[in-house]
């Protein structure tokens, strides 16, 4: 790590806001092009003729690609920075979406997913790593959260623009529109997009307080980068925390969401659309506040913010599976709420992947961290199919709230499963850092 005695304005200057709002753009597609699906599940088993089980296994091989990509993508970053790595992954989007426009099969659908999830891993951490080079350390929690709110607007687009579009034309103007904005995004990027400030030869993160600048560029080998980023226990808190908090959100918002308010709620298109519209708006208008409620705890935040983010969500999960028949409105509502303090929760896991972690390998603990969340989505989305097609109701005709009720069941181990290990790597990572003192051995 190089340390270079300047002491820069803490005020980020125009190019620096334009850099970050390209970046933003960017993200806002990515988050579209990911939750595409989403919006027009029922739609996509009609057009593949495809079950309960088929239609999971596009999200799921989507976001399986995602979550495998994120430490190559992580290395890549800090070796390459973002703008050459951010270019790549909008036009493997643009050609997933233009693939998924034109493919006949099941098979080629596939295909187009997997580019998807593969030029999506791309640009969230590349958005995160221009927030640490371009803008002061101690603005990166609230860039940060500002980053992952107006990100997504992404679903809001896929779920009222993008399904209007469907209905009004056809699959493959649909997607194949899509895949003319990555194009367009493909060039801004290219042309807007600069990995550091002119003024220094590689990427920096500046901190304010010191006055410092630290280069985050790193030749380092591969494996030592990774295991050394896990071997720390405030990166394990990390990826536990993002495992444990946005994932029953995204496999609602992802897939299932639209399916169970419609076929197994008995709700018409417009009111489901109303409750993950709540979903979306909620998780912006939360955003700040966690953020800023990070800010003021910072050692408290897996105990005061992220475990009642998980319980919050599950409780409402279980009251809206428990009831006898569809559930109130309301309740719905408050079930959309509930899920979208996943979101803003899930920021913090990069709080301790940054606060923990050098800056040669900022990109690869943050990899490392996003892969949590979308593992545990993966799983809980494929669970939920499988437990459909078991019970008979792997079709939009032979969907029911009985078996619904049965298939939501999936995502509760993980959420107990992630609790465990806050809990534990909390305890590890304070302790580490000499907040608790080291356990005695018993004799």
């Amino acid at each position: 790590m190089t340390h270079v005695p300047v002491s820069p304005s803490s005020t980020p200057g125009w190019r620096a806001w334009l850099i970050w709002s390209v970046g933003v753009a960017a993200y806002v597609l990515a988050i579209t092009n990911r939750t595409s699906l989403g919006a027009v599940g029922v739609e996509a088993a009609d057009r593949f003729q495809a079950d309960a089980s088929t239609l999971a296994l596009f999200a799921v091989v989507q976001l399986a690609v995602y979550g495998g990509m994120q430490i190559p993508v992580g290395v890549l970053l800090d070796r390459y920075g973002s703008r050459p790595i951010m270019t790549i992954g909008m036009l493997l989007m643009a050609a997933g979406q233009l693939t998924m426009a034109l493919s006949p099969s099941i098979g080629i659908a596939i295909v187009a997913r997997i580019l998807l999830g593969a030029g999506d891993a791309a640009v969230f951490p590349a958005v995160l790593r221009l927030v640490a080079t371009w803008f002061p350390a101690q603005r990166g929690p609230l860039m940060v959260q500002f980053t992952g709110i107006l990100g997504q607007l992404g679903q809001l687009i896929a779920l009222v623009p993008l399904a209007a579009l469907l209905h009004a034309t056809t699959w493959t103007i649909t997607f194949g529109s899509i895949a003319g904005l990555g194009v367009l995004f493909t060039i801004l990027v290219a042309l807007v997009i600069r990995n550091h400030p002119p003024e220094r030869g590689a990427d920096v993160s500046v901190d304010t307080d010191t006055g410092v600048i630290r280069v985050v560029t790193s030749a380092i080998d591969t494996g030592v980068g990774i295991r050394a980023a896990w071997a720390h226990p405030g990166t394990r808190l990390a990826f536990w925390s993002h495992f444990t908090t946005p994932f029953a959100g995204t496999a609602f918002v992802l897939l299932w969401g639209m399916p169970f308010l419609t076929a197994a709620q008995g709700l018409d298109a417009a009111h489901a659309a109303g409750i993950i519209s709540v979903y979306v708006v909620a998780g912006m208008a939360l955003g700040p506040v966690i953020g800023d409620l990070s800010r003021r705890m910072p050692n408290h935040r897996s105990l005061a913010l992220v475990l009642p983010a998980v319980g919050v969500q599950m409780l409402a999960w279980i009251a809206v599976i428990a009831l006898p028949g569809p559930a109130p409105l309301w309740l719905l509502y408050v079930l959309a709420v509930a899920l979208a303090t996943g979101g803003p929760a899930s920021m913090i896991a990069f709080d301790h992947a940054r606060t923990h972690n050098p800056s040669h390998r900022l990109s690869t603990a943050t990899g490392v961290t996003n892969a949590g969340g979308f593992i545990a989505a993966l799983i809980a989305i494929f669970l939920i199919g499988l437990a459909l097609d078991l019970q008979g109701a792997g079709t939009p005709e032979t969907y029911s709230l009985d078996a619904f009720r049965v298939a939501f069941l999936m995502p509760i181990p993980l959420w107990i499963l992630g609790t465990f290990f806050i809990l534990v790597e909390r305890k590890r990572t304070r302790i580490r850092v000499g907040l608790d003192p080291e356990r005695r051995r018993r004799a």
